[in-house]
């Protein structure tokens, strides 16, 4: 097989019985194994008051896993910065790059990664639209607070030296996450590097990264890649099996009600479960996941970077637990990370 680099994405996924504590000490130990096995990032996503993720404050999770590794760029997949000040989110990760030097990733998004009622207590009752209407004007006060000489603000008649730190000696890179056209765009006018969502749906992902490449103004060239979602296991049968928890939770996120305030279900649980969905949608919701074999699983990660021409898929390990399984490990997520970091790790 040919090698491409491979990296992780986490939830910090909650299941039935796990607390906050035991989930964050099954990250450190996926990431100590993706760190061994070769992998070449580990970020976390921002989400909010659900009873499934853990994933609440990248920053505060990333400094946990820094702490565990030496060698694995951490990162956040992303911040959803529509959820807070500009400098707030420079000085956060300028202080992790400077604990951590050279192995930080400020990764951005601007969907509030939560409900609106959610959204609205985060923003202390800030409107959703004058949010995202400033945008990217936000991206690049992070960026110039996070710089060595800072940024000039202007106050009435008054101009302020405002720095994320005092004497940074490095900044960590900036990159824009989307799903859609918008931050493909954003990205490539601003020259960052950019990540499609292709672990959502599995579309778009063609005519995004398209957008980004022929638009792309930035110094250098364009810098993407993508993410997937993926189980492995022993058989294909099986590996549909561990993907059942998530594939539920993802299904019902499309639908009112309570599925959408309970942990991740064991895989025991989401077998009895009926199903969220039509059969067909469920089994939608699942269309675009590599689920099987490790070998097929790594195939399928091979085309993916293949036909988008890039050097390096993200994995989200989607694959569940048994509810006898050890509630401090994710063993069959460590297991997807391990097998496909071994074989096509670049």
């Amino acid at each position: 097989m040919s090698s491409i680099a491979v990296s992780v994405l986490d939830l910090l996924p909650v299941r039935t019985g796990q607390t906050s504590a035991q989930a964050l000490d099954a990250a450190r130990s996926l990431a100590r194994a993706a760190e061994e096995a070769g992998a070449r990032r580990y970020w976390l996503a921002e989400h909010h008051n659900a009873l499934s993720v853990a994933s609440t404050s990248p920053a505060v999770a990333i400094a946990a896993l820094a702490a565990v590794t030496s060698r694995i760029r951490l990162g956040s997949g992303g911040v959803m910065l529509p959820n807070h000040a500009p400098l707030a989110v420079a000085e956060q990760f300028a202080l992790l790059e400077a604990a951590y030097p050279g192995r930080i990733d400020l990764g951005i998004g601007r969907a509030p990664g939560t409900d609106q009622v959610t959204a609205w207590a985060l923003r202390a009752g800030v409107s959703d639209a004058d949010v995202v209407q400033h945008f990217p004007e936000y991206v690049q006060q992070v960026m110039a607070f996070m710089s060595a000489e800072g940024a000039a603000v202007q106050i009435g008649a008054h101009q302020h030296e405002v720095v994320a730190t005092p004497r940074a000696q490095a900044v960590p890179p900036v990159w824009l996450l989307g799903s859609s056209d918008y931050s493909a765009r954003l990205a490539a006018q601003l020259g960052l590097p950019y990540v499609f969502a292709h672990h959502f749906s599995g579309r778009g992902t063609a005519q995004a990264l398209e957008l980004y490449r022929d638009g792309f103004a930035g110094p250098g060239g364009p810098e993407t890649f993508l993410t997937v979602n993926a189980v492995v296991a022993d058989t294909s049968e099986e590996a549909r099996r561990l993907a059942l928890p998530f594939q539920h939770m993802m299904a019902s996120l499309q639908v009112p009600g309570p599925m959408r305030r309970r942990p991740l279900m064991t895989v025991e649980e989401a077998q009895a479960e009926p199903l969220p969905l039509p059969r067909a949608a469920f089994d939608a919701v699942r269309s675009s996941w590599l689920v099987g074999t490790a070998d097929e699983v790594a195939e399928g990660m091979q085309r993916l970077a293949s036909d988008f021409d890039v050097p390096e898929v993200m994995v989200q390990p989607v694959a569940g637990a048994y509810a006898a399984e050890p509630l401090d490990r994710d063993v069959h997520r460590e297991r997807t990370v391990v097998e496909l970091a071994t074989r096509l790790a670049a």
